[in-house]
């Protein structure tokens, strides 16, 4: 399905509930699997969310997480910490993204998991058993989803684990998200130095954790917000202390004209009407998936930008770099980009009615949806969004937005 954009140029307001963060849920429901008396509350209705549930609770052999990236990383960790045996796999993407790092990790610690394809890579044959191991290192800037994986299954390991994480640690506040998480439910744990060290844990009294609303969703209306000429948007459920990293998110968007306003659960985005740099300079490296957002939203008010931190982008759903450089062009900005970095330059005119590839990658297509605000313009295959975001395009046409479908 593609949709066709447009907007008239009146003030966006409005009010939208966001859906729980996908990455606590998905945090949480591992924890769930693996200590039955944790109950989850505002949980995520993105697809992630659900094949992760859908692979925690199957009784088949082979477990398929299609795209979902976390769920690949989590379940990973969790089948080879479990009692059964497991064939684990994705889509032809999931098979080219590398899970050598973590599994290596596992090995480490006595678990039993083949490579059924090509060595480092999905799909794994996982023979779950108990595993004695308490000690495992691994370069610290990698994927913070392999540690927050094995950080997730230590309280159950009979004796807890010891991660030291070498070399400078990127995407801390996931690490941290992970550690305040397994905290909130219970269990004991600390990060210092560069260790992280989790306590074993047998069983914790019925908790119930609420999971607060997404934060990278929240992004594309902070751009919608920087983009429009007058703005007031109401999102909830938010706190002023989050323990996800894309909160940074109004930190930013505040050098670029979006002032937040918190209020009890929720979060108001004004447009300031402050003049706006020529130049925005920023290392992603602990907030990652919100370069897109930005990089859209630079191009669309004619901001350079040099954004840095970004080596993780390479093996997500696409290669987020090049995908960005590609469809940028395509509407008449300029674009560079290094295996770790993306430089746009100030653009003129933009193109209109620019049909947006999104290359499987949710993002790629909420990112883009905010410069109909400056030109007209398509998003093919637009139900992508579901990975994350499922009534991404409902909530645009609560602020007025035209999304018309095209087969």
């Amino acid at each position: 399905m593609d949709l066709q954009l447009s907007r008239t140029r009146e003030a966006v307001v409005g009010n939208l509930n966001i859906t729980g963060s996908k990455s606590e849920s998905n945090r949480l429901l591992i924890l769930q699997a693996l200590y039955p008396n944790l109950e989850i509350e505002n949980l995520s209705n993105s697809d992630d969310s659900k094949v992760l549930l859908k692979a925690l609770s199957s009784e088949e052999k082979t477990v398929d997480i299609h795209h979902a990236g976390t769920a690949m990383r989590f379940l990973t960790a969790y089948f080879a910490a479990g009692k059964k045996e497991v064939i684990l796999t994705g889509s032809e993407r999931m098979q080219q993204r590398p899970i050598k790092i973590l599994v290596e990790a596992l090995h480490a610690l006595g678990a039993d998991i083949e490579y059924i394809k090509e060595e480092g890579f999905p799909p794994l044959r996982i023979k779950g058993k108990e595993m004695t191991g308490s000690k495992v290192s691994l370069q610290a800037n990698v994927s913070s989803q392999y540690i927050s994986a094995l950080m997730l299954i230590a309280p159950s390991l009979p004796n807890g684990l010891e991660i030291e994480l070498e070399g400078k640690v990127t995407s801390v506040p996931y690490i941290l998200m992970t550690l305040s998480l397994l905290k909130n439910a219970g269990f004991a744990g600390v990060f210092q130095d560069n260790i992280i060290k989790i306590d074993p844990c047998g069983t914790i009294p019925r908790t119930t954790l609420t999971v607060e609303s997404d934060w990278s969703s929240a992004s594309y209306f902070y751009s919608i917000a920087a983009l429009s000429d007058n703005a007031e948007i109401v999102l909830r459920s938010y706190k002023k202390t989050s323990h996800q990293g894309d909160a940074v998110v109004a930190d930013i968007y505040e050098k670029i004209g979006v002032l937040t306003a918190f209020s009890k659960d929720r979060v108001t985005l004004l447009k300031t009407g402050k003049d706006l740099p020529e130049f925005l300079e920023l290392d992603l490296s602990d907030s990652p998936d919100l370069a897109q957002t930005i990089a859209v939203t630079c191009f669309g008010l004619g901001i350079t930008c040099y954004l840095t931190g970004l080596h993780t982008l390479k093996i997500k759903e696409t290669d987020r770099l090049l995908a960005l450089k590609t469809e940028i062009r395509k509407m008449g900005g300029k674009v560079k980009i290094t295996e770790d970095s993306l430089k746009l330059f100030s653009a003129g005119e933009i193109k209109q009615d620019v049909a947006i590839a999104t290359y499987n990658d949710h993002r790629m297509a909420m990112a883009f949806a905010p410069l109909v605000l400056k030109v007209p313009l398509k998003i093919m295959d637009a139900e992508v969004v579901s990975k994350s975001y499922p009534t991404f395009w409902e909530d645009l046409e609560k602020l007025n937005f035209s999304c018309s479908r095209q087969e």
